[in-house]
C-alpha cells in the first residue's frame, strides 16, 4: 500500500503517482515517482511508494534499494521496516538474518539526529560545568550529574561517528535477473559467480575501463557470504556511501 502525504510540495505529481499505482500500473507509477526524485522533491514517503511501486512491478532488487532510502530519512517506520524485511525473504528464500545490534542501534536515528542529540548532550554538559565554577555551593551536588554529562558526550560522539562511517560505506543492489560477476574488471573475464536481483552487496572498488573501444564502469563487491568479485556498474543500484 502506498503512503499518502499533505502539503507536499508537488501534490499533483504525487496523486498522479499514487493514482497509477492504485490502477495497477506500476511500473508507470514507479516512473513517476522517479521523476519526482530526479526534480529534488524526494522525501522518505516517496522513496517508499517507490520501492513498493517496483516491488508490485517484479523489481526486487530496485524496491529493495528505494526502501534503503527511504531508511535513511525514516529510520523509525514499522511499514517500511516490514516492507523491506518482506522484500529481503522474498529474495533470499529464507528468514533474513537481523543486522548486528550495534547497527540496529546506529541504524535508530538518523545521522543529523545523531549530531543533535550530541549537541544537546554536549551543551548541557558544558551547561552544568559553568554553573559549577559560578556557584561554587553547587559543586557538590552538580558533580554526579556533571560526570554522568561528559561521559554521555563522549559515548555519542562515539556513536556519532559510527554512524557517519557506516553512511560512508558503499553498498549497491543487484537490479539484474542474474548479474555475472567476473574474476577481473573486463567482460572476457572468468566468471567467478552469479547474483539474484536483490542481492545486497558492499562496493570496495570502483574502475573505468576502455576495453575494445568501450568505456564501461566495473565495481569491485563483497556479497553477503564474503565472496568478492567484479560487476558492471549498470547491473546495480548503489544505495548508500
Amino acid at each position: 500500500m502506498v503512503a499518502a502525504t499533505h502539503g507536499f510540495a508537488a501534490p499533483s505529481a504525487f496523486d498522479a503517482a499514487n493514482q497509477l499505482y492504485f490502477e495497477g500500473r506500476f511500473a508507470e507509477a514507479a516512473a513517476a515517482y522517479e521523476r519526482m526524485i530526479d526534480a529534488g522533491r524526494a522525501s522518505g514517503v516517496v522513496w517508499y511508494n517507490l520501492g513498493n511501486a517496483w516491488y508490485k512491478a517484479g523489481q526486487p532488487g530496485r524496491a529493495i534499494a528505494a526502501y534503503l532510502r527511504a531508511r535513511e530519512l525514516n529510520p523509525r517506520d514499522p511499514d517500511l521496516r516490514f516492507n523491506l524485511r518482506f522484500v529481503r525473504e522474498k529474495v533470499t528464500g529464507r528468514d533474513v538474518r537481523a543486522d548486528p545490534a550495534w547497527r540496529r542501534v546506529l541504524r535508530a536515528l538518523t545521522l543529523n539526529e545523531w549530531s543533535r542529540l550530541w549537541a544537546a548532550v554536549f551543551w548541557g554538559w558544558f551547561v552544568l560545568l559553568m554553573l559549577r565554577e559560578l556557584r561554587p555551593a553547587w559543586r557538590k551536588p552538580l558533580h554526579t550529574a556533571s560526570a554522568l554529562a561528559g561521559t554521555a558526550t563522549v559515548l555519542l560522539a562515539i556513536a556519532l561517528t559510527a554512524a557517519w562511517r557506516l553512511s560512508r560505506v558503499p553498498t549497491a543492489v543487484v537490479i539484474r535477473t542474474e548479474a555475472v560477476v567476473r574474476q577481473g574488471p573486463l567482460e572476457r573475464s572468468p566468471v567467478a559467480f552469479k547474483l539474484r536481483d536483490g542481492s545486497e552487496l558492499v562496493v570496495q572498488d570502483q574502475q573505468e575501463i576502455v576495453d575494445q573501444g568501450r568505456t564501461q564502469q566495473w565495481l569491485r563487491i563483497q556479497d553477503a557470504g564474503g565472496r568478492m568479485g567484479w560487476l558492471r556498474r549498470d547491473e546495480v543500484v548503489v544505495t548508500q556511501g
